[in-house]
């Protein structure tokens, strides 16, 4: 019967819930509007620091697309071994971004960068069963950390989407960029509030329509470049020659994909949280797997690491649309992208002022998750208020001073760099410290466990006698007469 039972709830698992093509299409690109600003970006920054031409520049973002849809799908899809059957959209990671430039810059040029993505990611594959294992260390208590941390560090994108993206431009930050902004988040709530259930799952799609027409009124965005080039061109293979193993850049791509391999098992955890489903070992292994093999196979194509987007798990949050068929909507959608570079063209033309307001609440609605699920957390007796402080402080200190860790190691500064992981290093690090490895651990209440201590208030008990006494919810006083109790007055 119990075996039964849990076959029963493995059929009915919220992700896998059909919408139809028409829902799924919608939703879909909904999700590629919203992560479409950051999977371009990586190989717009890895292109310019390589010196390509603006044609091999827009020749990185193509393959971006394509690879990414293609890891999407097989994430969400999955396939034996590989995928965790999640609505995780997949796309360059950011957290490669200043590793790879400096190997460019170095002199190696894009093959060698190639080559250690390559064999760094073969690398993450083979040690994927470690990371697979540990999510028994992933409790509410850093799984809310390191979500709240997702949010919070996501934040100065949607800022700097608001001010216009361009911070090299002198209309960065003008009034009309964030007036736009603020009227695409405008249009989010009226939505929200006023629309039925279909119209406020769609409204941050809608949003970013409304607000990209708008836009294009008041003369913000240019569709004249969307007739420029091909319309359709297949990826090629080894475009930019064939990579180069080099030790020292696969050493160093190794620290990103260690990085790469903490954030993803966060976003896979993050995501089951927010759609209510198990995500044990073998299942984040099977999502692991895909992030490495994805990311072993992207320079085929002339692409780059590929990892979750954060940003897409607060979609899922945001919307409530938990099904990973729509997701895989979205991966089809990046492979067209990427055979057919003028929509890529036409989705360029969203201004990134829109983008920043609907960043607000896609971003918040991730930090908002995270604070909902440490509120299911002990707090009495133990020091899991120090461990939340701690982590969360650590977390931000990228965002408050990128600088911060200029003059360290730079494998150090690869790993802390990011806000993501250095709250979700501190995180397990510290639960592991005061709530698994509990040999020395201190018989004196430290003044945060002190803190979170039942207490009353003076006035509560300046009213009771001696001798009086509490039994089956009822105060009694010294001779054994009921007390009244009355409620307060409002």
């Amino acid at each position: 019967m119990t075996a039964t039972l849990s076959q029963v709830q493995e059929l009915h698992r919220p992700e896998d819930e059909h919408l139809g093509l028409f829902a799924n299409l919608a939703y879909g690109f909904q999700h590629v509007l919203t992560m479409y600003g950051g999977i371009v970006a990586v190989p717009l920054i890895v292109g310019q620091a390589a010196g390509l031409s603006p044609n091999d520049i827009g020749l990185l973002i193509t393959a971006s697309l394509f690879a990414g849809g293609l890891a999407t799908m097989l994430q969400t899809l999955g396939v034996p071994f590989f995928g965790c059957r999640l609505p995780l959209v997949q796309g360059v990671s950011f957290a490669g971004v200043a590793t790879m430039t400096a190997i460019v810059t170095g002199g190696g040029g894009l093959p060698q960068v190639f080559g250690a993505v390559i064999a760094a990611s073969l690398i993450g594959l083979l040690i994927t069963p470690v990371f697979s294992r540990i999510t028994k260390f992933f409790p509410p208590l850093v799984t809310g950390i390191v979500i709240t941390t997702i949010g919070l560090t996501l934040m100065p994108v949607a800022a700097r989407w608001a001010m216009g993206g361009n911070s090299a431009s002198p209309e960065f930050g003008s009034m009309a960029n964030i007036g736009l902004a603020a009227l695409t988040l405008l249009i989010v709530l009226l939505l929200s509030k006023l629309g039925n259930a279909s119209i406020s799952r769609l409204s941050i799609l809608l949003s970013m329509i409304i607000g990209t027409f708008v836009a294009a009124a008041l003369g913000m965005t240019d569709f004249s470049k969307v007739a420029d080039g091909p319309f359709f061109a297949l990826p090629t293979i080894f475009h930019f020659g064939l990579p180069v193993f080099g030790v020292a850049a696969t050493i160093s791509m190794l620290i990103v994909i260690i990085v790469t391999l903490v954030e993803t098992s966060a976003d896979v955890l993050a995501v089951g949280e927010i759609i209510g489903t198990k995500v044990d070992s073998r299942r984040l292994g099977d999502g692991l797997r895909a992030d490495m093999l994805s990311s072993s196979l992207a320079p085929l194509f002339g692409s780059f690491t590929q990892s979750a987007f954060a940003q897409n798990v607060g979609l899922v949050a945001v919307t409530g649309v938990k099904s990973r068929y729509v997701v895989a909507s979205a991966g089809a959608i990046l492979i067209a992208l990427g055979l057919l570079p003028v929509m890529g063209r036409i989705i360029a033309a969203v201004p990134p002022s829109v983008l920043g307001g609907a960043g607000v609440v896609l971003f918040g609605t991730v930090a908002a998750s995270g604070i909902r699920t440490l509120s299911k957390v002990d707090y009495t007796n133990n020091m899991n208020l120090i461990i939340v402080a701690t982590s969360l402080g650590f977390g931000m200190i990228p965002i408050a001073a990128p600088q911060f860790y200029e003059h360290f190691p730079a494998w150090f500064a690869t790993i802390f760099h990011s806000g993501i992981s250095s709250a979700a290093v501190m995180a397990i690090a510290m639960n592991l410290l005061f709530n698994h490895f509990r040999t020395g651990n201190s018989d004196q209440q430290s003044v945060f466990v002190a803190g979170m201590e039942r207490t009353l208030r003076y006035q509560d008990i300046a009213c009771l006698h001696e001798g009086d006494y509490f039994l089956d919810g009822k105060l009694y006083d010294s001779t054994g007469k009921p007390v009244p109790i009355v409620a307060h007055e409002h």
